[in-house]
């Protein structure tokens, strides 16, 4: 798997580098920030205003806490009122939040939606079709999916490239011939398709051993030798060091992974057609250089997640 090495930069040079890595167009600005200052226009100006507050949850790392922030600031910017839910944890986690009323609505990935909730381990043969299947399966359960994002955040396993040179890895494949071997990540690859049993279902890999890791510290643990294989995403901001090689996925079990906000049906219909509209818009312009770049501020620069995507909605006329 091809990882970009891109340059890290000061916050000026991130705005800047942001708004040239997704297409011109979009919808103006003239909204307020995520601090509700006023840009001028009047409350009543702004489709959002007058509105139910909406409740938005975001899940357990780096990535989820800029997309909730990315999605919050966003619809702020047109009146609309949001509570964010940071660190809610994983996916089946998220879930009963949302089935439970507690979250109205938080973005999902299309592949982890489809096994970790829908029980869905079907091969799909494109991105569109994964998206229709998982759409389909919430539109039963009273929810819906907006728009996909251009991005796709797919599992990799990362090793250092020594003990790639020493095993002949290239692709995950390869780990079967690699010997006993630990491997970093959160405890619920133990049990999904997208991690232990798709790798060993799909590519006979019985040797490895878990260490169950905080999403997060896999790079740590891979630096120190505390594991020799790590479950990074491809969007990571640590993959543009070039200090890991990521092993190619020939057989596509990590599936596909653009995101796509999960939505409450009667939320829908209380927020009326600007706030479906707010966030498509937004997702449109999230492609993987923009996510590489924004995760990278964070974890490497120390930028937090509402300064970067304040800056990222500034650069594009999102707010």
């Amino acid at each position: 798997m091809k990882v970009r090495h891109l340059r890290r930069g000061a916050a000026g040079v991130l705005a800047t580098a942001l708004a040239l890595a997704v297409a011109a167009c979009g919808s103006s600005g003239g909204g307020n920030t995520s601090t509700g200052a006023s840009t001028g226009s009047t409350p009543t100006a702004k489709p959002g205003a007058g509105k139910p507050a909406v409740t938005l949850g975001a899940k357990n790392f780096t990535e989820q806490f800029v997309l909730g922030q990315l999605y919050k600031q966003a619809l702020e910017a047109k009146g609309f009122k949001v509570n964010l839910k940071n660190n809610i944890g994983s996916t089946e986690i998220i879930d009963k939040g949302l089935t439970s009323g507690k979250i109205d609505f938080y973005p999902e990935y299309i592949g982890v939606g489809l096994t970790a909730v829908a029980h869905d381990d079907k091969s799909y043969p494109s991105a569109q079709a994964a998206y229709s299947a998982l759409k389909a399966f919430n539109e039963k359960r009273g929810f819906t999916l907006l728009d996909q994002t251009p991005f796709t955040d797919v599992d990799a396993i990362a090793v250092k490239p020594a003990f790639a040179k020493q095993h002949n890895l290239k692709s995950v494949a390869d780990l079967k011939n690699a010997g006993p071997f630990k491997i970093g990540a959160p405890p619920e690859f133990r049990t999904r398709f997208t991690g232990l049993v798709g790798m060993k279902k799909v590519y006979g890999i019985t040797q490895a051993t878990l260490v169950p890791l905080t999403i997060g510290l896999q790079y740590k643990a891979l630096d120190s030798g505390k594991v020799q294989a790590a479950d990074v995403f491809t969007t990571d901001g640590q993959l543009q060091s070039g200090k890991y090689t990521v092993l190619t996925d020939p057989k596509n079990i990590f599936g596909y992974e653009q995101v796509a906000p999960i939505v409450n049906k009667k939320t829908l219909t209380k927020e009326g057609p600007a706030f479906a509209q707010t966030i498509n818009a937004l997702s449109a312009k999230l492609t993987t250089k923009a996510m590489q770049q924004m995760n990278g501020a964070v974890d490497l620069d120390k930028q937090s997640p509402a300064s970067v995507a304040k800056q990222f909605l500034q650069a594009n006329g999102l707010a």
